[in-house]
């Protein structure tokens, strides 16, 4: 259960698998309960982790699992991840009952062809809920109304009602309780806001770094809106943070259906001018932001290296929030956007993270190139006479009016012993007749040969590719794209006669 204000509060579900079970003649030995829980994914899911492990370990003392409806078994994007956990229970002798579904979850073709069509309509509703609330958000964010978030020093955040009037300020931890009701900025103790100015002054007028400016307040005792000792980070997020010139920027990273967390460019920033009262000139923040961008610009690609690993010698060690903290150092956006990210910034100075984070760079890499892939497919379709849409948000090609394809890239990693490897991830929301497959080198430079995969003839939504994989997957491997291509072309009456 993810809120309590619909009809899937645990409470009304306890009713229901507690009358059901009655009527079945089930005695109730254990809840499992995951409150407040999205059923997006596993992963938050504890209760649920916890049930499998009882089952599949043999402690489960229960020979069936009711459960209130589908939905509640999970929201899961991959229809079949749902029916995955189920079968894992199911093999252990332990039965799955929906209790408020019209239907007897027996196995008959007739029940596994509604939970299957039950499955991708839960996880359907999460997509279009997902694109609903973000256009809410969004339009919320544009009238100048604060979306979550602590309100940042020499600024509080205050109630309003539907009408805008004011109800109060909202202290640390509290949050709104009626729907209507709206949070917007104000300015914070006159003391905070004097602060604020005075960085600015200090940063731009006399040429103070932030560390200076850190220092500085921590000999006066100031401390930062979380009772705190000013640190060069604390200092730096108040020069680079839109909102001290009024400004109500969302959307800076996303995690939509908690599928990928990611960085978004700021074309995709979702942003209002003048929404809050500013606390400094716009000229001082676009001042302190030129001087914070003219530090790396100003250098060269070897000067910002030999900064960098000055910091590494110093600590030991490389991390965004280390590369933040250094005086006359660029930042680590600085040093993201002048080598294409941190990890290729580290590797230049010859430090190696405790953990192997190159395929989130390989993955960044494999996204910039997709588009382009996308493009070359569009046009080689096209110089064969078909005709293709492709759908701006899902990048669906539809053909000739007759058939759909989806392009996936997919990375290749080695295995403990060498050999490469490539993950697929079939699209079955989309359900595309064909799904192209690009198998990328070992390098992840260039494509190395390409599946046609028609969606009759595929089982399974995830699986992996070896080298060679038999005649069941490799029948559908081609060097190029040109069988692809010749699907959409067109031959007259009189010829194909």
């Amino acid at each position: 259960m993810s809120t309590e204000h619909q009809r899937y509060s645990t409470d009304n579900q306890r009713t229901a698998i507690r009358s059901y079970a009655e009527r079945r003649g089930y005695e109730i030995v254990r809840t499992y309960a995951d409150e407040g829980k999205s059923g997006l994914n596993l992963g938050g899911r504890l209760a649920l982790q916890e049930l499998l492990q009882d089952v599949e370990a043999g402690q489960a003392h229960f020979r069936a699992v009711l459960v209130y409806d589908v939905s509640r078994w999970g929201r899961f994007q991959d229809p079949d991840e749902a029916a995955t956990y189920e079968l894992r229970c199911r093999r252990a002798g332990v039965d799955v009952h929906y209790c408020a579904e019209q239907f007897e979850n027996d196995g008959s073709i007739g029940s596994s062809i509604i939970k299957t069509v039950k499955r991708a309509m839960a996880g359907e509703y999460s997509r279009e809920l997902s694109v609903k609330v973000f256009a809410g958000q969004a339009n919320l964010i544009r009238l100048g109304y604060r979306q979550g978030g602590a309100a940042g020093f020499g600024l509080r955040r205050l109630l309003v009602d539907q009408a805008g009037n004011p109800k109060g300020e909202l202290t640390v931890g509290e949050r709104k309780s009626i729907a209507t009701d709206r949070v917007v900025l104000v300015h914070g103790p006159p003391e905070e806001v004097r602060t604020v100015r005075e960085i600015y002054a200090m940063f731009n007028k006399d040429g103070r770094s932030e560390s200076e400016i850190a220092a500085t307040l921590n000999e006066r005792g100031t401390q930062t809106d979380l009772g705190r000792s000013w640190t060069r980070g604390t200092v730096h997020q108040i020069l680079i943070n839109e909102k001290y010139v009024g400004d109500n920027v969302w959307g800076r990273t996303s995690f939509k259906l908690k599928q990928h967390h990611r960085q978004n460019p700021r074309a995709d920033w979702i942003m209002a001018e003048g929404a809050f009262p500013a606390i400094v000139e716009r000229s001082q923040f676009e001042k302190a932001a030129a001087i914070i961008a003219a530090r790396s610009t100003r250098l060269s690609d070897d000067q910002m290296l030999e900064l960098l690993r000055s910091v590494l010698e110093a600590h030991g060690e490389l991390s965004g929030l280390i590369i933040d903290e250094q005086d006359d150092c660029p930042s680590s956006s600085a040093y993201r956007s002048r080598f294409g990210g941190l990890l290729r910034a580290y590797a230049l100075v010859g430090f190696t993270p405790p953990h192997d984070y190159r395929y989130l760079e390989i993955n960044r890499a494999l996204r910039r190139l997709h588009p382009s892939i996308m493009e070359s497919a569009v046009r080689g379709i096209r110089n064969h006479g078909g005709v293709v849409a492709a759908d701006p948000e899902t990048d669906l090609l539809t053909i000739n009016q007759e058939f759909t394809a989806t392009i996936i890239v997919a990375r290749c990693f080695q295995t403990v012993s060498g050999s490469p490897r490539w993950k697929v991830r079939l699209d079955t929301a989309l359900k595309p007749d064909i799904t192209v497959v690009v198998r990328m080198s070992a390098g992840n430079e260039s494509p190395l040969d390409y599946y046609l995969l028609p969606r009759l003839d595929m089982r399974e939504a995830v699986f992996r590719l070896c080298e060679y994989n038999g005649l069941s997957l490799d029948a559908y491997r081609f060097e190029t794209l040109d069988r692809f291509f010749r699907l959409a072309q067109r031959t007259p009456f009189r010829r194909a006669a």
